[in-house]
């Protein structure tokens, strides 16, 4: 990542989304509308930013069937991320993070179900989505 990326971007926390699916699309803004003081900041699972971020992280760079949360460091996927990014935005989300107590099979089973069926119940793109300019400086 480039040095004015890092800056921008310090500090807040990181949300690899599927850039083409239409849920994650609209995750992706419902997510920004409950983040009034901005502390997600996104990118696509496409992008060469989210590739290096996800090899550095150690993950595969191939699926594109999780969002990823990046913050302080560690990194989250499936049903763990959506948890700890729910714990982060105004009340009540932080409410659902009680779920975290579920195991964590179960939480990802259902997690895995919609994923695999996303693009079928929502559709998809062939490109992303392009960030208005109030939002553009949120996107990696």
């Amino acid at each position: 990542m480039t040095a004015a990326y890092e800056d921008q971007h310090e500090g807040h926390s990181i949300v690899l989304v599927d850039g083409v699916c239409h849920f994650c699309q609209g995750i992706t803004k419902w997510i920004i509308k409950r983040d009034p003081e901005g502390k997600y900041h996104f990118a696509s699972l496409q992008s060469d930013v989210a590739k290096e971020l996800l090899e550095k992280g150690g993950l595969s760079t191939d699926s594109m069937d999780t969002f990823v949360l990046i913050e302080d460091g560690e990194y989250y996927t499936r049903s763990t991320a959506a948890l700890k990014l729910a714990k982060g935005l105004k009340f009540p989300y932080p409410l659902f993070y009680v779920f975290i107590i579920v195991p964590k099979f179960i939480r990802n089973a259902v997690y895995n179900w919609v994923a695999r069926n996303r693009y079928r119940w929502f559709g998809k793109d062939e490109a992303c989505m392009l960030p208005t300019p109030e939002i553009k400086n949120r996107f990696l």
